[in-house]
């Protein structure tokens, strides 16, 4: 995929092993995968966290390499489902973590030319977003702002 700033293509990455079920040694049953699921999100964690969890530990010591073949369903599905997703997209929140830290760093440092132009393609990226998220998960007359990032974050 190439790069929205810049010129230059993208770098390859791998592909995930294309696998129809879970495997034999993984036989834990859906109903405790996806308590741990919501266990999880409870405490915190984004959806990409919960994954990396349940795959290096899993529920009751049993690893789950995939949550989506092991269930049927992805982890925001079941968290959807539980009512336990979180109030931002994954991704709209760590791009708003990003411009709030880039923005802090600039009021530190205002002669910081290259973080003032990541700090301009990271807004122009979260806006983006923004409109493509709006109605659905964000709220029709959420505009982006450094006062509404922090607000959002709830890092006041």
């Amino acid at each position: 995929m190439a790069r929205m700033h810049t010129r230059r293509r993208g770098s390859s990455d791998s592909d995930k092993p294309a696998a129809d079920e879970p495997p034999e040694w993984s036989d834990v049953d859906e109903d405790a995968i996806e308590e741990r699921v919501v266990e999880l999100a409870e405490q915190g964690h984004s959806p990409s966290e919960i994954g990396l969890k349940m795959r290096d530990e899993g529920v009751q010591g049993t690893p789950i390499p995939d949550v989506s073949l092991a269930t049927g369903k992805k982890v925001t599905e079941i968290l959807e489902e539980n009512e336990a997703e979180p109030d931002l997209p994954e991704d709209l929140r760590n791009l708003l973590e990003r411009a709030v830290r880039l923005r802090d760093h600039m009021d530190e440092n205002p002669g910081d030319y290259q973080n003032k132009r990541a700090l301009q393609n990271t807004q122009s990226k979260i806006r983006r977003l923004i409109d493509y998220y709006r109605g659905d998960e964000v709220d029709e007359d959420f505009t982006y702002s450094y006062d509404n990032a922090v607000e959002a974050l709830g890092l006041e």
